[in-house]
């Protein structure tokens, strides 16, 4: 099942079900938000609207009034859940390995996640413009203690992200030892929110199994594929609940998506090409984003792009 958000003139819009050739939709009443927060009921209610669009029912979509999935939550917590990009970037930098054995999280900014079409508007180049191309997980509620066997059921939606990042300003912010604010702007989401079994072999161990396609204008990035997770989405809940509940609409990301082959799938965000580069050659060589740059996202599987797409422009903001 494929669910998107329509705007409507409030901050949640509206919630409809989508066909799966993204050309119809029926209202279902409500928002995302209202609606994950009862799941065990909408969720019926949801699939009777699908039903009805599989027979041919429904609206023209308005491709133009889409928003994000889920436009705001309560909790947007992301991981860093692919192992090969810490490896590269420590390398690249000298930095020592990080001990743990505990899956690494931050909590960041929630209360809203701009639509997969609209500008992102940002307030310098010299902040070190980068994208993050990662999937996500929408929850109902889960109990603190839940255990990884257990979180899996708690996986409602899946989503694709990109965690828009501002690299001159991220290790000035590591160092206080305090976390991100500035260096993390408002998210970006491709437009449908899709159900694991929409997702059908392509969703497995708590993994999206697809290639994440990325284009810089118009030119090829990379396409590093979605298996390659240390940790799946399960373990991430499970971790973030150990000592709390997570309310009904948490959003956890992946994190930035790479390959132990990244020489031939490339990357998903400039920084890890950037070190990539250092380590080959001494030096970084691809510039970070300027205004007026598009980065285009999709996750492409043998029935289409389940998410719809990401395609966006950077601009300056209007300070």
């Amino acid at each position: 099942m494929r669910l998107t958000t329509l705007s409507n003139g409030t901050p949640d819009g509206e919630l409809v079900v989508v066909s799966r050739d993204a050309q119809r939709c029926l209202l279902a009443g409500g928002t995302l938000q209202q609606a994950i927060e009862r799941w065990q009921i909408a969720e019926r209610q949801l699939r009777g609207l699908e039903k009805l669009l599989e027979q041919g029912g429904g609206e023209p979509l308005d491709h133009g009034r889409l928003l994000a999935p889920l436009p705001r939550a309560w909790q947007w917590l992301d991981g860093s859940a692919f192992p090969q990009h810490g490896e590269l970037m420590q390398k690249a930098f000298h930095l020592p390995p990080i001990e743990t054995d505990r899956p690494l999280m931050y909590q960041g900014l929630s209360d809203r996640f701009l639509s997969g079409a609209q500008d992102v508007p940002l307030p310098s180049e010299a902040d070190g413009i980068d994208f993050e191309g990662e999937f996500g997980i929408i929850t109902d509620a889960v109990p603190m203690g839940t255990p990884a066997e257990q979180a899996i059921a708690h996986i409602k939606l899946v989503l694709l992200i990109n965690d828009w990042s501002l690299r001159a300003i991220a290790p000035v912010e590591m160092k206080t030892g305090f976390g991100w604010v500035q260096a993390k702007p408002a998210c970006s989401v491709a437009p449908f929110a899709v159900t694991p079994d929409e997702l059908g072999d392509a969703w497995a161990d708590g993994r999206v199994h697809l290639p994440l396609e990325v284009q810089v204008n118009g030119q090829w990035f990379g396409h590093p594929h979605g298996r390659e997770m240390a940790y799946g989405f399960h373990d991430l809940i499970a971790h973030a609940a150990r000592t709390r509940d997570l309310v009904a609409g948490t959003i956890i990301g992946s994190g930035t998506g790479s390959n132990t082959d990244y020489a031939s799938v490339g990357s998903s965000c400039i920084s890890e090409r950037r070190a990539i580069e250092m380590i080959a050659g001494g030096k970084p060589e691809t510039s970070f984003l300027h205004f007026g740059d598009r980065v285009r996202m999709e996750a492409l599987g043998r029935n289409g792009s389940p998410f719809g797409n990401i395609d966006q422009r950077v601009v300056a903001a209007a300070i």
